[in-house]
């Protein structure tokens, strides 16, 4: 189903049939994991003799789930992953999920022990983007299944934080566990420089981590529907969806 959407003052044609998902799933014992904890748990309930296992004689299949947002599989976070005060990601999208983005691929460049992505990597912005995407090379299906913790994975410059918010970006997605470097003492300068911690804080800004773009998809200007978890907390598990518009 073809439809026109207008984003600011531009009108994108999209084929709603044909979404793109760029999430990575929560599973059991299984999938990306990072910072330093076990691999989620989905476990089935018992309690005052009921089994929440139809496999095992329930007559329901009634688990809990065990993850941390941050960890395990593609999450939005906003700046109350940073701040003393209460900030939850769900009141961020109040005025819509709908958003022009643009999908850059970039090769990580080294320096010294650490692989970087800096300006100089990333392309020139188009008009009226309002959320980038940054696939990262080599982009090989094991991001789905990826350990991140004690890998020093590459990581975003301030720099780079910085001008996609003087250039009015609000959403900032990224295949990699942080925009940060995983060991930083804490600094977390391109979180801080993208939300303007110390300035005019961009209570209306995100940051989506562990996105998966597959190889297919080409650079370019997509659509995309930012889709939360309606849980109150400063992150939550997402689901990314770009519909193209060529």
């Amino acid at each position: 189903m073809k439809t026109s959407l207008q984003l600011g003052d531009e009108s994108l044609n999209i084929n709603l049939s044909a979404p793109i998902d760029i999430s990575t799933t929560i599973q059991h014992d299984a999938g990306v994991g990072a910072w330093y904890i076990d691999q989620p748990k989905i476990t089935h309930v018992e309690v005052d003799g009921y089994v929440g296992k139809v496999a095992l004689g329930g007559s329901t299949n009634f688990n809990d789930v065990f993850f941390n947002p941050h960890s395990h599989g593609t999450h939005t976070e906003c700046i109350g992953h940073i701040t003393e005060e209460f900030h939850s990601v769900h009141d961020v999208l109040k005025s819509g999920t709908f958003f022009k983005a643009q999908l850059i691929t970039v090769q990580p460049e080294q320096r010294g022990d650490d692989l970087i992505i800096s300006n100089d990597l990333i392309a020139e912005l188009e008009n009226g983007v309002q959320a980038v995407i940054i696939r990262t090379l080599p982009n090989g299906d094991e991001k789905l299944s990826r350990n991140y913790s004690n890998t020093n994975p590459p990581y975003l410059l301030e720099e780079v934080a910085l001008r996609f918010r003087e250039s009015g970006i609000h959403h900032l997605l990224i295949d990699l566990p942080s925009v940060d470097k995983e060991k930083d003492d804490g600094k977390l300068l391109a979180h801080k420089a993208f939300w303007d911690y110390s300035g005019d804080q961009r209570l209306d800004a995100t940051i989506t981590e562990l996105v998966y773009v597959p190889e297919e998809v080409e650079d370019g200007i997509y659509v995309m529907d930012l889709q939360l978890a309606p849980i109150e907390n400063d992150a939550v598990p997402s689901r990314p969806i770009l519909y193209a518009t060529k």
